[in-house]
């Protein structure tokens, strides 16, 4: 009696056993559905319309943003130039991919502003078809105030890469300080940089050009870099918070 008692106890122990793993496999499966079901893998988008890659994001569960627009020559207007994070990535569900729009080969004559009151030149470039950076303003002696000094990119200018233009206004003469702390320039498009250093009189050398890496696929949970935009400012010499004068050249590495 005593021995097909501790048989059925035993036989009772080892079911429960048995079922008790099953159900810690069958909640390790289910957690491992409900962590990797919420990732998807990067679609390329290269050389698909915007519409087609909105259309494919939105299917994976994921966000599509047009950070920039630039000309070229062989990507038809349109279509995607490049995107971030890389085709391929695993990412959670409602991420931001990151794009840049061919608007194809540049076809707009970049308008001679020189001379212009700041204004006029600001509608003159938008009815051809280009936006306007933020202006930097520079004291010049003889000028007159809120006249456009110089633009980049200059009057018929070809192969541009973005359709913007950058002014440089006149601004009242004022007697300059006797120095300045370094701002930070990392970022800013080299002219936007040089126009800032040059309203006080700052001189700057010729910018190095620097091939920089691609950015590497953030981690999950993290948001996405920002990529590095060619022609921004990667370091500088002196760095920001250094004291500056008229004297001072400033060095600058550009992003190729």
């Amino acid at each position: 009696m005593t021995s097909r008692w501790i048989l059925s106890f035993f036989r009772v122990a080892s079911l429960l056993l048995l079922l008790v793993a099953v159900a810690l496999m069958s909640a390790i499966i289910t957690m491992h559905f409900a962590i990797h079901g919420a990732e998807v893998q990067v679609p390329a988008l290269k050389g698909m319309t915007v519409a087609d890659a909105r259309s494919e994001t939105e299917g994976l569960g994921l966000n599509l943003d047009v950070d920039n627009r630039y000309y070229s020559g062989e990507v038809a207007a349109g279509h995607i130039l490049t995107q971030s994070p890389a085709p391929g990535a695993v990412v959670r569900r409602e991420w931001r991919v990151r794009v840049s729009e061919s608007l194809g080969p540049q076809k707009v004559d970049v308008p001679d502003t020189v001379g212009m009151e700041e204004r006029v030149a600001t509608l003159d470039l938008r009815r051809a078809g280009l936006d306007v950076g933020a202006a930097a303003h520079l004291p010049e002696t003889g000028a007159t105030v809120n006249t456009v000094l110089a633009q980049d990119p200059p009057a018929h200018a070809q192969d541009i890469e973005q359709p913007n233009v950058s002014l440089l206004v006149a601004v009242p003469d004022a007697e300059p300080p006797g120095g300045y702390v370094m701002p930070d320039l990392t970022g800013l498009p080299i002219v936007s940089a040089q126009l800032d250093l040059a309203k006080v009189g700052i001189k700057t050398a010729p910018p190095v050009y620097t091939e920089v890496p691609l950015q590497p696929v953030a981690n999950i949970g993290a948001p996405p870099a920002r990529p590095v935009q060619p022609g921004s400012v990667i370091a500088q010499s002196p760095a920001a918070g250094a004291r500056v004068d008229q004297t001072t050249l400033v060095s600058l590495a550009v992003a190729k």
